[in-house]
């Protein structure tokens, strides 16, 4: 049940009684664990579900795909010197639904959190992992929070704006001072504005991470002396970045494969590389396992 604390404390409440007339949506719930992160699991609200053809996400809104293209980001990423990247904390869960559109979001689960406890029904006050307008909203708020370019500077917009993928940010500017001014007024327009955090910082130089506090590093870092210890590999959208060298690395687990056509096409699709680092080594495979199955005469 641990999953469930940060949405029942800031994300749901618990369902008012019914009235014989309103209508109501209840939503499956259920946990995905990431195969990088098998320590950490998220509860995802299963709006998909249908009953008699229908489904919640069939009848909502999706809304405009404000999702900003994945190469351009990395490819900005790594234009100047010094990278950083950053993400905001909880981002669908700091965007609240109206109250009349609650009754849709309400769900099942044990009283005040404890599996011993009867099962009652909550509903969601935020926009839900699952739900299909939640990245529009959640996207469209960030970007409303960084209007004011005569406060916060038209830097900031550019990094919120076309920097982020839905809740992580990347960029890359000339100097670590750019980087801690950038970073230190987008969480003050950030904060300000939308309530929201920004954190889990992390550079490939150590004077941008030595000026802010360890609240706000990545996991990875945390617990570093940054005086002594080398910087880590962290993981964002799913690449590797040695802080270190300053460079993605592959660390690829293939796991059992059968010994198959689809086994060894799934194998060669497992490594993820947007950017085509390493498509030359893949390519060759892919030419490798179409000679090894083509057949003869």
């Amino acid at each position: 049940v641990d999953f469930m604390t940060k949405v029942l404390e800031s994300a749901a409440e618990v369902a008012p009684e019914l009235t014989r007339d309103k209508e109501v949506w209840y939503l499956p719930l259920f946990g995905v664990y990431h195969p990088r992160k098998p320590e950490k699991i998220r509860g995802v609200f299963d709006s998909s579900a249908e009953i008699n053809g229908m489904s919640l996400n069939k009848v909502l809104i999706t809304g405009p795909n404000l999702t900003n293209n994945l190469q351009g980001i990395l490819i900005r990423f790594r234009k100047d010197k010094c990278a950083v990247v950053a993400d905001i904390e909880q981002m669908f869960y700091s965007f609240l639904v109206k109250e009349e559109h609650r009754d849709y979001l309400r769900f099942l689960w044990y009283k005040n959190n404890d599996p011993d406890a009867p099962l009652i029904e909550y509903r969601m006050k935020a926009h839900a992992f699952g739900n299909s307008p939640s990245p529009a909203v959640a996207t469209y708020g960030l970007r409303k929070c960084v209007q004011r370019t005569d406060i916060y500077g038209s830097d900031v917009a550019e990094f919120v704006v076309h920097n982020f993928y839905v809740d992580d940010g990347l960029t890359s500017v000339p100097t670590a001072q750019e980087a801690v001014s950038l970073l230190k007024r987008t969480q003050t327009a950030l904060k300000k504005e939308g309530n929201l955090r920004l954190h889990k910082i992390a550079s490939n130089d150590p004077e941008v991470l030595n000026s802010f506090e360890k609240e706000d590093f990545c996991k990875e870092i945390v617990s570093l002396n940054l005086d002594k210890d080398s910087l880590p590999v962290h993981q964002s959208l799913g690449l590797s970045w040695d802080l270190e060298s300053d460079s993605f690395i592959f660390d690829i687990e293939i796991g059992e494969k059968p010994s198959t056509k689809r086994g060894f096409l799934s194998m060669l699709n497992s490594v993820y590389d947007p950017l085509g680092f390493v498509a030359h080594i893949l390519i060759n495979g892919k030419i490798l396992l179409r000679e090894t199955t083509t057949s003869v005469g």
